[in-house]
């Protein structure tokens, strides 16, 4: 019997963005946290300071990784529109000076 599976689009397969957020997510923290650790280790004397070193590496890959995960996921935190001020320039009185 002949197996019909339908083959689905990349942009709508769940599962390999979920395996691939789960990959990215799992390195991205290891790195991180070895790179906070090798930096604590180098930089710092104190154990929390090392500690928070590590903590910081390991926040700085799971923060990547979710930016990431959710430009894969087409759901950007970015997405959201942002209008910037308007700034108006005019020109400074010179009072006084003539």
């Amino acid at each position: 019997m002949a197996d019909n599976k339908e083959i689905m689009p990349p942009q709508y397969d769940v599962n390999a963005k979920m395996d691939a957020c789960i990959d990215l997510t799992v390195r991205r923290f290891v790195y991180s946290t070895l790179g906070g650790a090798v930096g604590g280790l180098l930089l710092f004397r104190s154990p929390v300071t090392r500690w928070a070193s590590v903590a910081f590496g390991a926040g700085m890959g799971i923060g990547s990784a979710y930016t990431e995960c959710s430009r894969l996921f087409e759901g950007s935190p970015s997405t959201a529109k942002v209008v910037s001020p308007k700034i108006v320039e005019t020109p400074a009185t010179q009072d006084g000076q003539d």
